[in-house]
């Protein structure tokens, strides 16, 4: 595990990571499904949030089709103060919930699935600027963990994966719902499990928001600086005149490094 370089302070642009490790940001921060354009990151410059999450690659992706993302792109929100979360949406559970998320199964061999993913999700991310010692966040939505068939063929997808990514000199996180993928990967965390994410970003909403306080989560595990918590959902916000249904979330893990 690659040790963390430093804290960012909130109005301190992104630049690249040293060689010791990833940025870490803390603080306030946003997903939406279509990346926004620069103008409107530069219209919420002033809203409390400081970094954005980027749905940059991966097949599951529910805008596949990103009109503004671009390697230029990140290099304005780079230098406009933004930080960002590159996120991943490859195939997903096969006892996924969502309906919507169905058409993306992992199929009958998760190893191979989970490396072919992990190494396009590298490719994706670097041909975008994102260098490595960056974080990349595979999505995995919620999914019945408790069918003991599904959960290993998930958990052996999500530790391809995360492996893949690992050995490209990328750091592996993963987002999942608080009571599925998050608590999954801290059962398996306690029966002793080999590569698992490294950082995880875990969806609880309608409660405080804190990177601390999870109760899926030992207190110890994946700290310092290795969490996010998003804790509430499909919200509406407008900050100079520019609005967006957003995600919300509390950061205190790695950020993307882009040149």
């Amino acid at each position: 595990m690659a040790a963390l370089a430093q804290v960012v302070a909130h109005a301190v642009p992104v630049t690249a990571a040293p060689a010791s490790g990833p940025l870490v940001f803390r603080g306030k921060g946003f997903d939406t499904c279509q990346a926004p354009p620069l103008t409107t990151l530069s219209a919420w410059g002033h809203s409390g949030y400081g970094a954005v999450g980027v749905y940059y690659g991966g097949r599951g992706r529910a805008c596949p089709n990103q009109k503004y993302l671009s390697h230029r792109w990140l290099t304005g929100a780079r230098d406009l103060g933004w930080r960002v979360l590159p996120i991943f949406v490859g195939s997903q559970s096969p006892c996924v919930l969502a309906e919507s998320k169905r058409g993306y199964p992992i199929g009958d061999y998760p190893e191979d699935q989970g490396t072919d993913e992990g190494r396009e999700a590298v490719r994706a991310a670097s041909a975008l600027g994102i260098t490595s010692g960056s974080p990349l966040y595979l999505d995995m939505e919620a999914y019945d963990y408790g069918d003991e068939d599904c959960g290993g063929t998930t958990l052996a997808y999500i530790r391809s994966w995360s492996a893949a990514v690992d050995r490209r000199g990328y750091v592996p996180g993963f987002y999942s719902s608080a009571e599925s993928g998050v608590r999954h990967m801290e059962l398996s965390r306690r029966a002793g499990v080999s590569d698992l994410p490294d950082i995880l970003w875990f969806a609880r909403w309608r409660v405080p928001a804190s990177t601390d306080h999870e109760r899926a989560l030992s207190s110890g595990a994946w700290q310092p600086h290795r969490r996010i918590h998003q804790y509430a959902g499909n919200v509406s916000e407008t900050y100079g005149g520019r609005k967006l249904t957003i995600d919300r979330n509390l950061i205190d893990a790695p950020v993307a490094s882009i040149e």
